[in-house]
């Protein structure tokens, strides 16, 4: 079996673990995901979207009431900050719609290519591949890529793999960083996809 063939039989349910219910809403949980997990984030945005869940009723909402609604997230200042300019700019320059390019995407305060990635991937079915901490360790240990940045590991992973697999890979990855190849004491005893790993088979060769 392949690669891509062992890690969606370890995880096979592997796909977005933020809840949301609009491209808007996932865009929101993205920006709110930088340094915080996924859990963490659904358990505010329950709370958030209950009180708004659109541009408009962003920007009317006051930034001390946003910030207290995210505080657990972390960075919670500059979050409240991003959020608030970008929807600001969805409004103003999008009509109030989420935009669907890449370069529109991170013209959005707060967004890079990693949340754009994200957003084209899962929100829009376009094939992209978001490079977070984890893509980025995962990739690195199972010698896909030596790049330094996460734009040269998504080079690297975008020329790896086909277009219709590109999702699949991030979430894959992710998991597979979460659950197996963490950054401290990674378990590769049990890790479904140690053939394939560059480092462990460096490290038990010598």
């Amino acid at each position: 079996m392949s690669l891509l063939e062992e890690l969606n039989n370890a995880y096979p349910d592997a796909t977005c673990e933020l809840v949301y219910g609009t491209d808007f809403e996932l865009l929101i949980s993205v920006i709110l995901s930088a340094q915080c997990t996924d859990k963490r984030v659904n358990i505010v945005t329950r709370e958030l979207f209950r009180i708004a869940d659109s541009p408009a009723e962003f920007c009317a909402l006051e930034t001390e009431k946003l910030e207290s609604l995210i505080k657990s997230c972390g960075l919670y200042k500059n979050k409240a900050a991003n959020i608030k300019a970008a929807c600001k700019a969805i409004v103003e320059r999008f009509g109030g719609i989420v935009p669907r390019t890449r370069e529109e995407l991170m013209s959005l305060p707060g967004v890079g290519r990693k949340t754009a990635n994200v957003m084209l991937s899962v929100a829009f079915g376009e094939p992209a591949i978001a490079v977070d901490t984890h893509v980025f360790r995962v990739s690195h240990r199972l010698g896909l890529s030596d790049g330094k940045t996460p734009d040269l590991v998504e080079k690297d992973l975008c020329a790896a793999f086909e277009p219709s697999a590109y999702g699949n890979v991030h979430f894959l990855f992710i998991h597979h960083g979460r659950h197996c190849c963490k950054a401290q004491n990674p378990d590769c005893e049990n890790c479904p996809v140690v053939t394939y790993c560059k480092e462990y088979n460096m490290r038990t060769n010598l």
